[in-house]
């Protein structure tokens, strides 16, 4: 019997899980498949919870369709029938400029325009700022580098003041980074690619968009179907929340499978084996192991093991955040939430990186009458307002909220969800750091590190990088008279990092 042990009950761990299950069921695979999730419940950052009528998210509330595995593994396990899109009447993201919430033009895509008379007419950007942008359409491409800070690249490209209003905040709702530090090529490196291809990245997205408009024509109108700011047409959730996936892959786990409150402490090297302690000093033994829990705390668990490689996985930096839920009375907003939430910029100097409006964004979220709003804080470039407590928190948001959404009324409703240390960050250089761990890593047979940290913050990476370790599992078991870790990712020995993608979605 080959003994798996996975370190990490949240949606990478439950989906390596189900995967070893799935095939062992079905191919009559000799496995013995353990999870040790440390917290009394399962799903990581991902939780709903539904309070007096309204279904609340303190974790993710979508994740994007055009990467397959979340789909798929939805498929796989029954709940397609679950799955709901977006609203589509209110496609569309708001960008607070000078305390207003203006739309951001119809057909502006995370960096460039796609159609030119909407971002024209925009009051969004100042005619300088406009005029900047337009000379991405005769630049010459930049020098040929393997990476690039998305602010470097953006300023480079399409001016300052499109950095500040409109990239800096859209992609601190993904990343919560700061833009002078993201990795490009680690996140979009489809922009990297745009301009190496192309040239002009306006040019290349109104080609792009071209092609996407003529696949996604409503059929009986003619009308496209477009969005503005996030492609938000292609984001999902479940009727009744995230929740819904990971309840139902815990219950497809057979019976000791999952075992919670369970925190590891280290994981030595046993002559060709694993001994995995627990905090407790309980030991289990196996064969592979999966740790799919945060870089930081993966770090300590094999300080032990190789101090070289515990250095280089504490070295991955992580910003916090906050996510406060509050719910009003329809009638005590007096904006029209037309859309599904805004964002702000961090040169607007206020302490909210973004709110989504629950209830307008998917259905089902809130009671008739009411609405749900969804407020972001902290981030790598606001850390320190994590640190307020419960009161000065929520006076920062009301206050935002007042100024913005012209609310008075105090909230029926407040949820708050504290993220600490919580988001991956991916600053320059950040997949040649990975390449570093997988090397060390790859010394070790049967030792891998899986979850957002190495190569996709998004929910389908994280599924993508849980089913990809669980299959190299497999493999081993195919091999087994030359045991676990005979090949890994890369051709290396073990099975190394397994991240999955290079951009992922979190809002």
């Amino acid at each position: 019997m080959n003994r798996v042990i996975i370190i990490g009950g949240g949606i990478t761990g439950l989906s390596a899980a189900n995967r070893l299950i799935e095939e062992q069921q079905a191919r009559q695979v000799p496995l013995a498949v353990t999870l040790l999730e440390g917290s009394d419940r399962l799903g990581g950052t991902i939780q709903t919870q539904e309070v007096d009528g309204f279904l609340i998210e303190t974790g993710p509330d979508a994740f994007i369709s055009t990467k397959p595995w979340a789909l798929a593994l939805c498929t796989r396990i029954g709940l397609s029938d679950r799955l709901i899109r977006t609203n589509e009447t209110f496609r569309r993201t708001h960008i607070v400029r000078k305390g207003a919430l203006l739309p951001v033009p119809e057909g502006f895509l995370m960096l460039a325009p796609t159609r030119f008379w909407p971002f024209v007419t925009s009051p969004l950007f100042s005619w300088p700022g406009k005029l900047r942008m337009a000379l991405d359409l005769v630049l010459p491409r930049g020098p040929q580098c393997e990476d690039e800070s998305l602010g470097s690249f953006v300023t480079r490209r399409l001016g300052r003041e499109a950095l500040e209003r409109i990239a800096q905040p859209l992609v601190s709702g993904i990343y919560t980074a700061d833009p002078d530090v993201l990795s490009l090529r680690a996140t979009m490196p489809r922009f990297l690619d745009m301009e190496t291809q192309h040239r002009s990245i306006i040019t290349a997205m109104w080609r792009e968009q071209r092609t996407v408009a003529q696949r996604t024509r409503d059929g009986t109108s003619g009308r496209k179907i477009a969005d503005s700011g996030a492609r938000y047409s292609l984001f999902v959730s479940f009727d009744r929340g995230m929740k819904t996936l990971i309840d139902t892959l815990a219950v497809r786990l057979p019976g000791g499978v999952a075992q919670r409150q369970k925190s590891v402490a280290t994981v030595r090297r046993r002559d060709a084996a694993w001994d995995v302690v627990l905090s407790d000093g309980m030991t289990f033994q196996a064969d592979a192991v999966l740790i799919a829990v945060p870089a930081h705390r993966a770090a300590g668990m094999v300080q032990e093991l190789d101090a070289e490689l515990a250095a280089d996985l504490s070295a991955i930096p992580y910003a916090p955040s906050v996510v406060v839920n509050l719910a009003y009375r329809r009638q005590d907003i007096p904006h029209p939430l037309d859309g599904f939430g805004f964002v702000v910029p961090a040169i607007e100097r206020r302490s909210l990186i973004a709110c989504t409006f629950s209830s307008v964004k998917f259905a089902g979220r809130a009671p008739d009458g009411w609405a749900l709003l969804r407020v972001f804080i902290g981030g790598t470039m606001q850390a320190h307002l994590c640190e307020l407590d419960d009161e000065e928190l929520l006076r920062a948001v009301r206050k935002d909220l007042h100024d913005l959404l012209g609310i008075e009324a105090a909230p029926r409703l407040t949820l708050i969800a504290r993220h600490p240390a919580s988001m991956p960050q991916y600053p320059v250089g950040h997949l040649q750091h990975v390449a570093r761990i997988q090397a060390r890593a790859a010394r070790y047979p049967g030792l891998a590190f899986i979850g957002n940290a190495y190569g996709g913050i998004g929910m389908p990476d994280c599924v993508h990088a849980g089913e990809t370790a669980a299959e190299q599992v497999l493999e081993r078991v195919k091999e087994r008279d030359t045991g676990f870790g005979v090949r890994g990712t890369g051709g290396n020995s073990g099975f190394g990092v397994r991240g999955s993608g290079k951009q992922g979605e979190k809002k």
